[in-house]
């Protein structure tokens, strides 16, 4: 078969997040990490607006932390999946 890449990876998860499904979201966000492919803007962007989908703030704001600790840089839906997610903490 086809391994998965980058592209595949963000399409699974972005799928995740229209479904409601963050866990299973940061569950493929993770499985990348441990498969050692490069997590990007887009990837990182769909496992935040799946935790703002989710109301989980918390992880939303580690996932930007890691991201910049990795040296990717966030942008305007970066910042916004965090805002959104801190909205429906509250």
């Amino acid at each position: 078969g086809v391994a998965p890449d980058t592209i595949t990876y963000a399409a699974a998860i972005s799928a995740c997040e229209k479904g409601g499904q963050w866990q299973k979201a940061l569950q493929l966000f993770g499985d990348m990490h441990g498969k050692l492919l490069p997590r990007d803007a887009i990837t990182y962007n769909a496992a935040m607006r799946a935790c703002a989908t989710g109301g989980q703030s918390l992880i939303a704001l580690q996932l930007l932390e890691e991201m910049q600790g990795e040296g990717v840089a966030p942008d305007t839906i970066t910042y916004n999946a965090v805002i959104t997610a801190s909205e429906k903490a509250e």
